[in-house]
Order: C-alpha cells, then sequence, then structure tokens
C-alpha cells in the first residue's frame, strides 16, 4: 500500500512538469510569433512612408514654399492661375504660398528651413548675409521705384522731406522702406539720427499711421494707393527719382543645390507671367481685385507703377548690391562689412536656369 501511494505522487509530480513545459512552449511560440509579425509588417506610417514598394512612397509629393506676393504683380499671377504647379508636376513638386510680413521675415524663414523662394528688396539679403545666412540671389527685377512711397497723413503740415526732422517716421527695419528713407535723408542734408526711426512691420504701420501715432511712412503697394483711396495719408515722395536698384528672387543655398530644375521651372514661368501682366493690364486687375479692397481700374492705376521686368544678373548687379551693403555697414547697422558675392553664383551657373530672354537683356 505505501508502494502504491509512493508511484502515484511520482506520476503525479511528472504530469505537473509535462504540463509545465508545454505552457513554457506554447508561450514562447506565441510570443516569438507576435515578435516576427512586427518586425516583418509596416504596420506605422513612418514604416509605410519609408518602405520602398508602399503606396504612400510612390505618391509623395515635395514641396516649394514661394513667398505669396504682398504686391500683387506677376508673382500673385503664378499663384491665381495655377501655371507653376502644372509645370512643376512632372518634377513631382507641389507649391506653397506662405505669407510673411516683408521680406526680413521671409529671409529669417529662408534661413531655418520654412521658405525656399524669397521676394525682396535689396536690403533684407544684405542684413540676412551679415547673420550669417546661406543665401542665394536667383534673379533681379527692374527697380520700379513708383510703387514705394513716403506718405504722411492728409492733413499733415509737413510739405518736404525737410520737414521731417525731429518727427517719427515708421518703416520695416531692413526693408526698402528703410533704405530710401536713408537717401532721401542724405539728399536733403540730413541724416537717419535727424528723425525718430519707428521699426513696424507693414500691418502694425498701418495701423500707427491710421491712429495718427507716427508722422510719416515708407512703405509699398498697395499700402500706399489704399491710403490715398481712403484719404487717410497722401505721398510726399516715392522711390522713382531715387531707387536705383531692383528687388531680388533668392533661395537658400541648400535649395539650390538639391534643386536647380525647380528653380529654372520657376523663372521660365515667372518670366512667362511677368509679360502676360504688362500685357494685359485689364485682366490683371480684374483677377487680383477680390484678393484686395482696392477696385480693379484702381488696381489698374497701381500696376502702371511697374516695368514688369524680370533682369538677369550680372557684374553691374552685384557692384550695386556691394553699395548697399557698404552704406549699411557705414551706419553701424550691420556688425561686420558683408561680401555680396558670397550670395551670388558664376555667369556660367546663372546661364544654366535664367531664361533666354532674360539673359539677353545683358
Amino acid at each position: 500500500m505505501q508502494r502504491l501511494k509512493e508511484k502515484f505522487a511520482t506520476w503525479k509530480r511528472l504530469l505537473v512538469s509535462r504540463r509545465s513545459l508545454f505552457f513554457i512552449f506554447g508561450y514562447c511560440l506565441v510570443l516569438s510569433t507576435t515578435l516576427l509579425s512586427c518586425n516583418q509588417s509596416p504596420n506605422t506610417p513612418q514604416q509605410q512612408a519609408n518602405s520602398p514598394s508602399s503606396p504612400v512612397s510612390n505618391t509623395a509629393q515635395q514641396v516649394v514654399r514661394i513667398v505669396r506676393s504682398k504686391q500683387l504683380t506677376a508673382l500673385a499671377v503664378l499663384e491665381k492661375q495655377g501655371t507653376l504647379e502644372k509645370a512643376l508636376q512632372p518634377l513631382g513638386f507641389k507649391v506653397e504660398w506662405p505669407e510673411f510680413a516683408a521680406g526680413p521675415q521671409q529671409l529669417e524663414a529662408l534661413k531655418v528651413g520654412g521658405l525656399d523662394i524669397a521676394s525682396t528688396a535689396e536690403s533684407p539679403p544684405v542684413f540676412a548675409q551679415a547673420a550669417g545666412t546661406p543665401l542665394v540671389y536667383l534673379a533681379t527685377t527692374s527697380a520700379d521705384g513708383k510703387a514705394v512711397s513716403l506718405v504722411v497723413p492728409s492733413n499733415s503740415p509737413i510739405k518736404s522731406v525737410a520737414d521731417l526732422k525731429g518727427k517719427k517716421v515708421a518703416f520695416q527695419k531692413a526693408s526698402i522702406g528703410h533704405y530710401l528713407l536713408v537717401k532721401a535723408l542724405e539728399k536733403e542734408g540730413l541724416k537717419l539720427s535727424d528723425v525718430e526711426s519707428v521699426f513696424l512691420p507693414p500691418p502694425d504701420a498701418n495701423v500707427a499711421f491710421s491712429q495718427g501715432k507716427v508722422d510719416a511712412w515708407f512703405i509699398w503697394e498697395p499700402f500706399v494707393t489704399r491710403a490715398e483711396q481712403n484719404k487717410a495719408g497722401r505721398v510726399l515722395i516715392d522711390g522713382g527719382e531715387i531707387r536705383d536698384t531692383g528687388n531680388f528672387y533668392s533661395t537658400s543655398r541648400q535649395f539650390y543645390q538639391a534643386h536647380p530644375d525647380v528653380i529654372r521651372v520657376f523663372l521660365e514661368e515667372l518670366q512667362k507671367a511677368q509679360i502676360w501682366s504688362k500685357n494685359n493690364p485689364k485682366e490683371l486687375a480684374q483677377m487680383l481685385a477680390p484678393v484686395t479692397q482696392l477696385d480693379a481700374p484702381t488696381l489698374e492705376q497701381m500696376h502702371a507703377k511697374y516695368d514688369f521686368e524680370l533682369r538677369p544678373i550680372t557684374e553691374q548687379t552685384i557692384a550695386k548690391q556691394q553699395e548697399v551693403a557698404d552704406k549699411w555697414y557705414s551706419l553701424g547697422l550691420i556688425p561686420k562689412r558683408v561680401d555680396v558675392k558670397e550670395g551670388f553664383l558664376t555667369a556660367e551657373e546663372y546661364a544654366k536656369f535664367t531664361p533666354k530672354e532674360v539673359l539677353a537683356k545683358q
């Protein structure tokens, strides 16, 4: 009897051990199958994007971010007509049009990768280069000086630039307004320190001007025409006689090196838009009227201030831009002398992406 009990106890221990082994084996099998499944299946968006055969990878488009034009000219036509978007589709790019208050904000975004192609006057690139932005000048434009004006309140007693001495003048720092104010004051034998500079981006300056908090405002279109139309201001002088530079289209060094084909297509389509805008003033005004507070006839008058001309980068362009940089350095407004050539390319490099009809203007 005692022997029978001992055999039963031994058999019981063996049974429990066998059950334990089966449980461990089964658990390990399930665990290994689960891990293998996780490693082999692209279940996350990131895994899908990285998979060569993934449909997300095959259909994804790259994005080129081009500043939305506040001057409402040929660059705005590109956005409204959608021609650039179509031209870039074969390259796998779509276009986004972010807005910025002015040139300095654009080039700050360019520096940190938030913008790919900027459109500014001559001074913002100089300040950007002084701050270490690795930009590339792509093309320049006609001066269009009449499209930038020094406005004063309609009832202001100020009759000339000389009357600005001791007055508050608003402008975007490092902008064309800043540069032309310096030139206008020098023409009258005055210096920038003879006025009280009020650094404000255009939307804030517009409010300050309308509320009578500043005595004058150096600004570009369409703000000038709006101020005149609303009888809030009148033009004291415009840049027609004092502006000797054009605007610049620029990009980052990284974007230029990675996508010269995109830049080539952009400039080709921009040139077409320039020609269309110049030859179709009524259609241009009708197209852009809905995005402004101006009617089409008023826009036609405003657009008459523009030549709608894209120009190539030449040695003269570079020399004039160096004069601008030296002016800012002499005034102590940039910390070091800027060699603007660091932002320009060789003639051979420009020839690869500049439209032929633009190159012919050299």
